[in-house]
């Protein structure tokens, strides 16, 4: 029998099912915007699977333009959006689904005039790569040299900090 998981302030604290309320789960904030990874840390990490909500102000990217070793998938919540797909731009409304299969690169922005929230899953194979692009660059949501650590890819935007959900009436 799998065990229910120990939540703390909405963050299950080791493995387990368990159910929590994207609006008391953990939310991580910086000037790209709001992010809601549902995980926890260490030993409460996802092992497979990656899913995590995104909250994007107008022209403010989700991520660096990058690719990964696994399949990755996005549905438009709320909002508009820009994605970058192999240096092509692609508007996206509420409903809309973008399907990546591996090492494609890719990139998706907040646009229109009010934040976009995104559902972002995605499968854990592995690191990604941040490969230049000249649109995304333009946009600033690329990288100018390639890198393949996060560090360097997120270099020049502040710490994520932990805060409440954002406020989305």
């Amino acid at each position: 029998m799998v065990p229910e998981a120990k939540l703390e302030d909405g963050v299950p604290q080791d493995e387990g099912w368990f159910v929590v309320n994207a609006r008391d789960s953990r939310w991580l904030h910086n000037e790209l915007g709001a992010y809601c990874p549902f995980e926890g840390k260490d030993d409460a990490r996802f092992e497979q699977l990656g899913i995590n909500l995104n909250v994007l102000p107008p022209g403010k990217p989700m991520a660096m333009y990058h690719d990964e070793p696994g399949q990755e998938g996005f549905l438009v919540l709320r909002g508009e959006c820009l994605l970058i797909v192999e240096g092509q731009e692609r508007p996206l409304e509420t409903w809309d689904f973008v399907h990546c299969p591996p090492r494609t690169k890719h990139v998706i922005l907040g646009a229109g005039t009010s934040p976009a929230v995104v559902l972002a899953v995605g499968a854990r194979k592995g690191g990604a790569s941040y490969p230049v692009d000249e649109t995304a660059v333009r946009l600033g949501a690329g990288v100018e040299r390639e890198v393949e650590s996060p560090a360097e890819a997120y270099a020049k935007f502040s710490p994520l900090e932990e805060g409440p959900a954002p406020d989305l009436s």
